[in-house]
């Protein structure tokens, strides 16, 4: 990930050996790291049962369960960079708003998103 897309708020794809090793401790047995992304200081993870979102000092567990919609935008077929969009329960604005670069294939984050909502 590029300092200029950081700066922009563009999130970039972490590799999953570095979030096992940064946020295995978040983990309980039996849960996978499936997709993460980093945002400067910010971090988000699927995981095989729930998504983390966090920083140095906080971190944000939200149960699939809980996830009333969501929704990724982009620019177009061929323009990648896109926005994650989820809605906690009956909230009327989303909980969490995350810009993704590029190098995230946004189709990635709709399909794990999808496969643990609409059990």
């Amino acid at each position: 990930m590029g300092l200029f897309s950081a700066l922009l708020g563009n999130a970039g794809a972490v590799n999953q050996e570095t979030l096992v090793k940064d946020y295995g401790k978040l983990l309980i047995t039996g849960e996978e790291i499936e997709l993460g992304f980093k945002l400067i200081r910010d971090t988000f993870i699927f995981t095989n049962k729930r998504g983390i979102t966090g920083s140095k000092i906080e971190y944000k567990s939200i149960t699939y369960k809980s996830i009333s919609r969501f929704s990724v935008e982009t620019a177009g077929t061929f323009d990648l960079e896109a926005e994650l969009k989820i809605w906690v329960s009956s909230e009327a604005h989303p909980s969490i708003v995350k810009q993704f670069n590029k190098s995230v294939n946004v189709y990635d984050v709709q399909n794990v998103l999808a496969h643990h909502v609409l059990k």
